[in-house]
């Protein structure tokens, strides 16, 4: 299974970048994250690389896809995040949230752990075939039917989060998917609310049509970023992984899918 990663990080209208993003791999593994910070300069930053050098050096030393190695790596970003905290000064309130995925090259599979509004998608034949689930004041809202997915995007408090890394008095909510067969084409986008804010799913989709190779896709995300965001708008981070299928022709693989017929 051959797969290639590129990644896009950038300020947006704000003064500095707090989140980041990274990937390790052996010859069976490959794990890879993103993590937005909040807390200011010198905090948010510092809580999001924490956690990606808590998480894959974890995951590193002890690889899997099961949900307790899973849970274990956020448990852990958490307390090393916590324990920075402890310094004081700037680093005493900062958070992070972190979308982690996790592919074992071998049996072709993946599994992806999550924690706050950072998300993971899973693209298949162009279409979206899993996501995970924001920790959101609006998501909750979303899931009691008083909200749609596009009203939960746009709404004034969709920045408002109900789990973070950095949480002491409580443990942050914490999300591991099913393990998930990865096949040749299939698409992996791990990005901050930066990026999904203002493209939503839709758009996301659109620009997965229009290009061809992973580079591709970022820079149209790029551009697209630029386009529909506000003024003042949050730091964006995208990291997207495609697993080359070198059988296919790129166009037919960004196609969406076909609906089974009745009885199929």
């Amino acid at each position: 299974m051959e797969i290639e990663i590129v990644t896009l990080s950038r300020q947006g209208g704000r003064t500095y970048n707090e989140d980041v993003h990274g990937h390790w791999h052996d010859e069976r593994y490959v794990a890879c994250l993103v993590a937005d910070g909040a807390g200011g300069h010198g905090g948010g930053d510092v809580a999001a690389a924490t956690a990606r050098s808590s998480m894959l050096g974890g995951f590193s030393a002890a690889p899997g896809l099961d949900e307790p190695t899973l849970r274990r790596l956020v448990e852990q970003a958490n307390l090393d995040v916590v324990a920075r905290q402890a310094e004081g000064g700037k680093l005493a309130g900062m958070r992070s949230t972190v979308v982690f995925a996790a592919i074992d090259l071998e049996s072709q599979a993946l599994a992806w752990v999550h924690s706050g509004d950072s998300r993971a998608y899973l693209f298949r034949g162009g279409a979206i075939v899993a996501r995970t689930t924001d920790h959101s004041l609006v998501q909750q809202m979303v899931a009691g039917g008083m909200l749609d997915e596009e009203g939960a995007r746009l709404h004034p408090q969709r920045n408002m989060l109900l789990s973070a890394l950095g949480s002491i008095e409580e443990a942050p909510d914490i999300a591991v998917s099913d393990r998930m067969r990865l096949l040749p084409g299939d698409v992996l986008l791990l990005c901050s609310d930066g990026v999904w804010e203002p493209l939503g799913d839709e758009r996301l989709i659109d620009t997965l049509h229009a290009s061809r190779t992973p580079s591709q896709w970022t820079e149209l995300i790029d551009a697209q970023v630029k386009a529909n965001a506000k003024p003042g708008h949050d730091n964006y981070t995208a990291l997207t992984l495609w697993v080359i299928d070198e059988d296919a022709d790129a166009t037919r693989l960004m196609e969406p899918m076909a609906e089974p017929a009745p009885g199929d």
